[in-house]
């Protein structure tokens, strides 16, 4: 990542993986996206699947990234494969409106899908609770899946739950999602914070 930027977990478009080429420890993704390489520039940045990356290629229809090791290893973009969909975000301008919540792009774990629930307008997506992460998930808080801003509607110790509108089911990846399929999970950077500032009040 080139520089320091922000998403809102608003997805853009989605996006169509053409070329995957695999090395020793890294791995180079050409993604399709009209939309979102229509203002964009090599060097910008470009959030995959919730994964903030670095534009290295561009033409009109689609960009180039390369991916380290550590991203690999850490979120569900190693699993990716030609054909693949993948939700596309650029990064927030100063005065744009924030639609979602904040979003950096850096994603902290993975979570499967467990179920999906039926509603009369929605659907109820159940996911696994990585144990890391579940001291940052709260009922009616925020969390980014696959770079999706959400509201989590409900939440245990092992799982958490939040309803998908028609709008989210269409306009993202997260409608062909099947159970035991993986995600990317980014939670709250506000909470976050506040546990890190809670930790260091307690060794004081």
């Amino acid at each position: 990542m080139s520089e320091e930027t922000m998403f809102t977990g608003i997805i853009e478009e989605i996006g169509e993986v053409l070329a995957i080429e695999k090395g020793q420890d890294s791995a180079r993704l050409t993604i399709r996206g009209p939309l979102v390489c229509s203002d964009a520039r090599r060097g910008s940045s470009i959030a995959v699947n919730g994964t903030c990356l670095t534009i290295t290629d561009l033409n009109e229809v689609s960009f180039g990234c390369d991916v380290m090791a550590e991203t690999l290893n850490r979120t569900a973009l190693g699993r990716l494969a030609p054909g693949s969909r993948v939700n596309l975000e650029r990064p927030v301008s100063v005065g744009d409106r924030l639609g979602g919540h904040i979003v950096q792009g850096h994603v902290d774990g993975l979570a499967k899908l467990v179920s999906r629930t039926p509603g009369d307008h929605w659907e109820t997506y159940r996911f696994s609770s990585p144990a890391a992460l579940s001291r940052y998930i709260a009922e009616k808080g925020s969390i980014a899946i696959n770079g999706t801003s959400l509201t989590i509607s409900a939440v245990t110790p092992e799982w958490f739950e939040v309803s998908l509108i028609p709008a989210t089911l269409t306009g993202t990846v997260l409608g062909a999602l099947s159970p035991a399929d993986e995600v990317n999970v980014e939670v709250d950077v506000i909470a976050k914070y506040l546990a890190a500032l809670t930790n260091k009040e307690r060794s004081c």
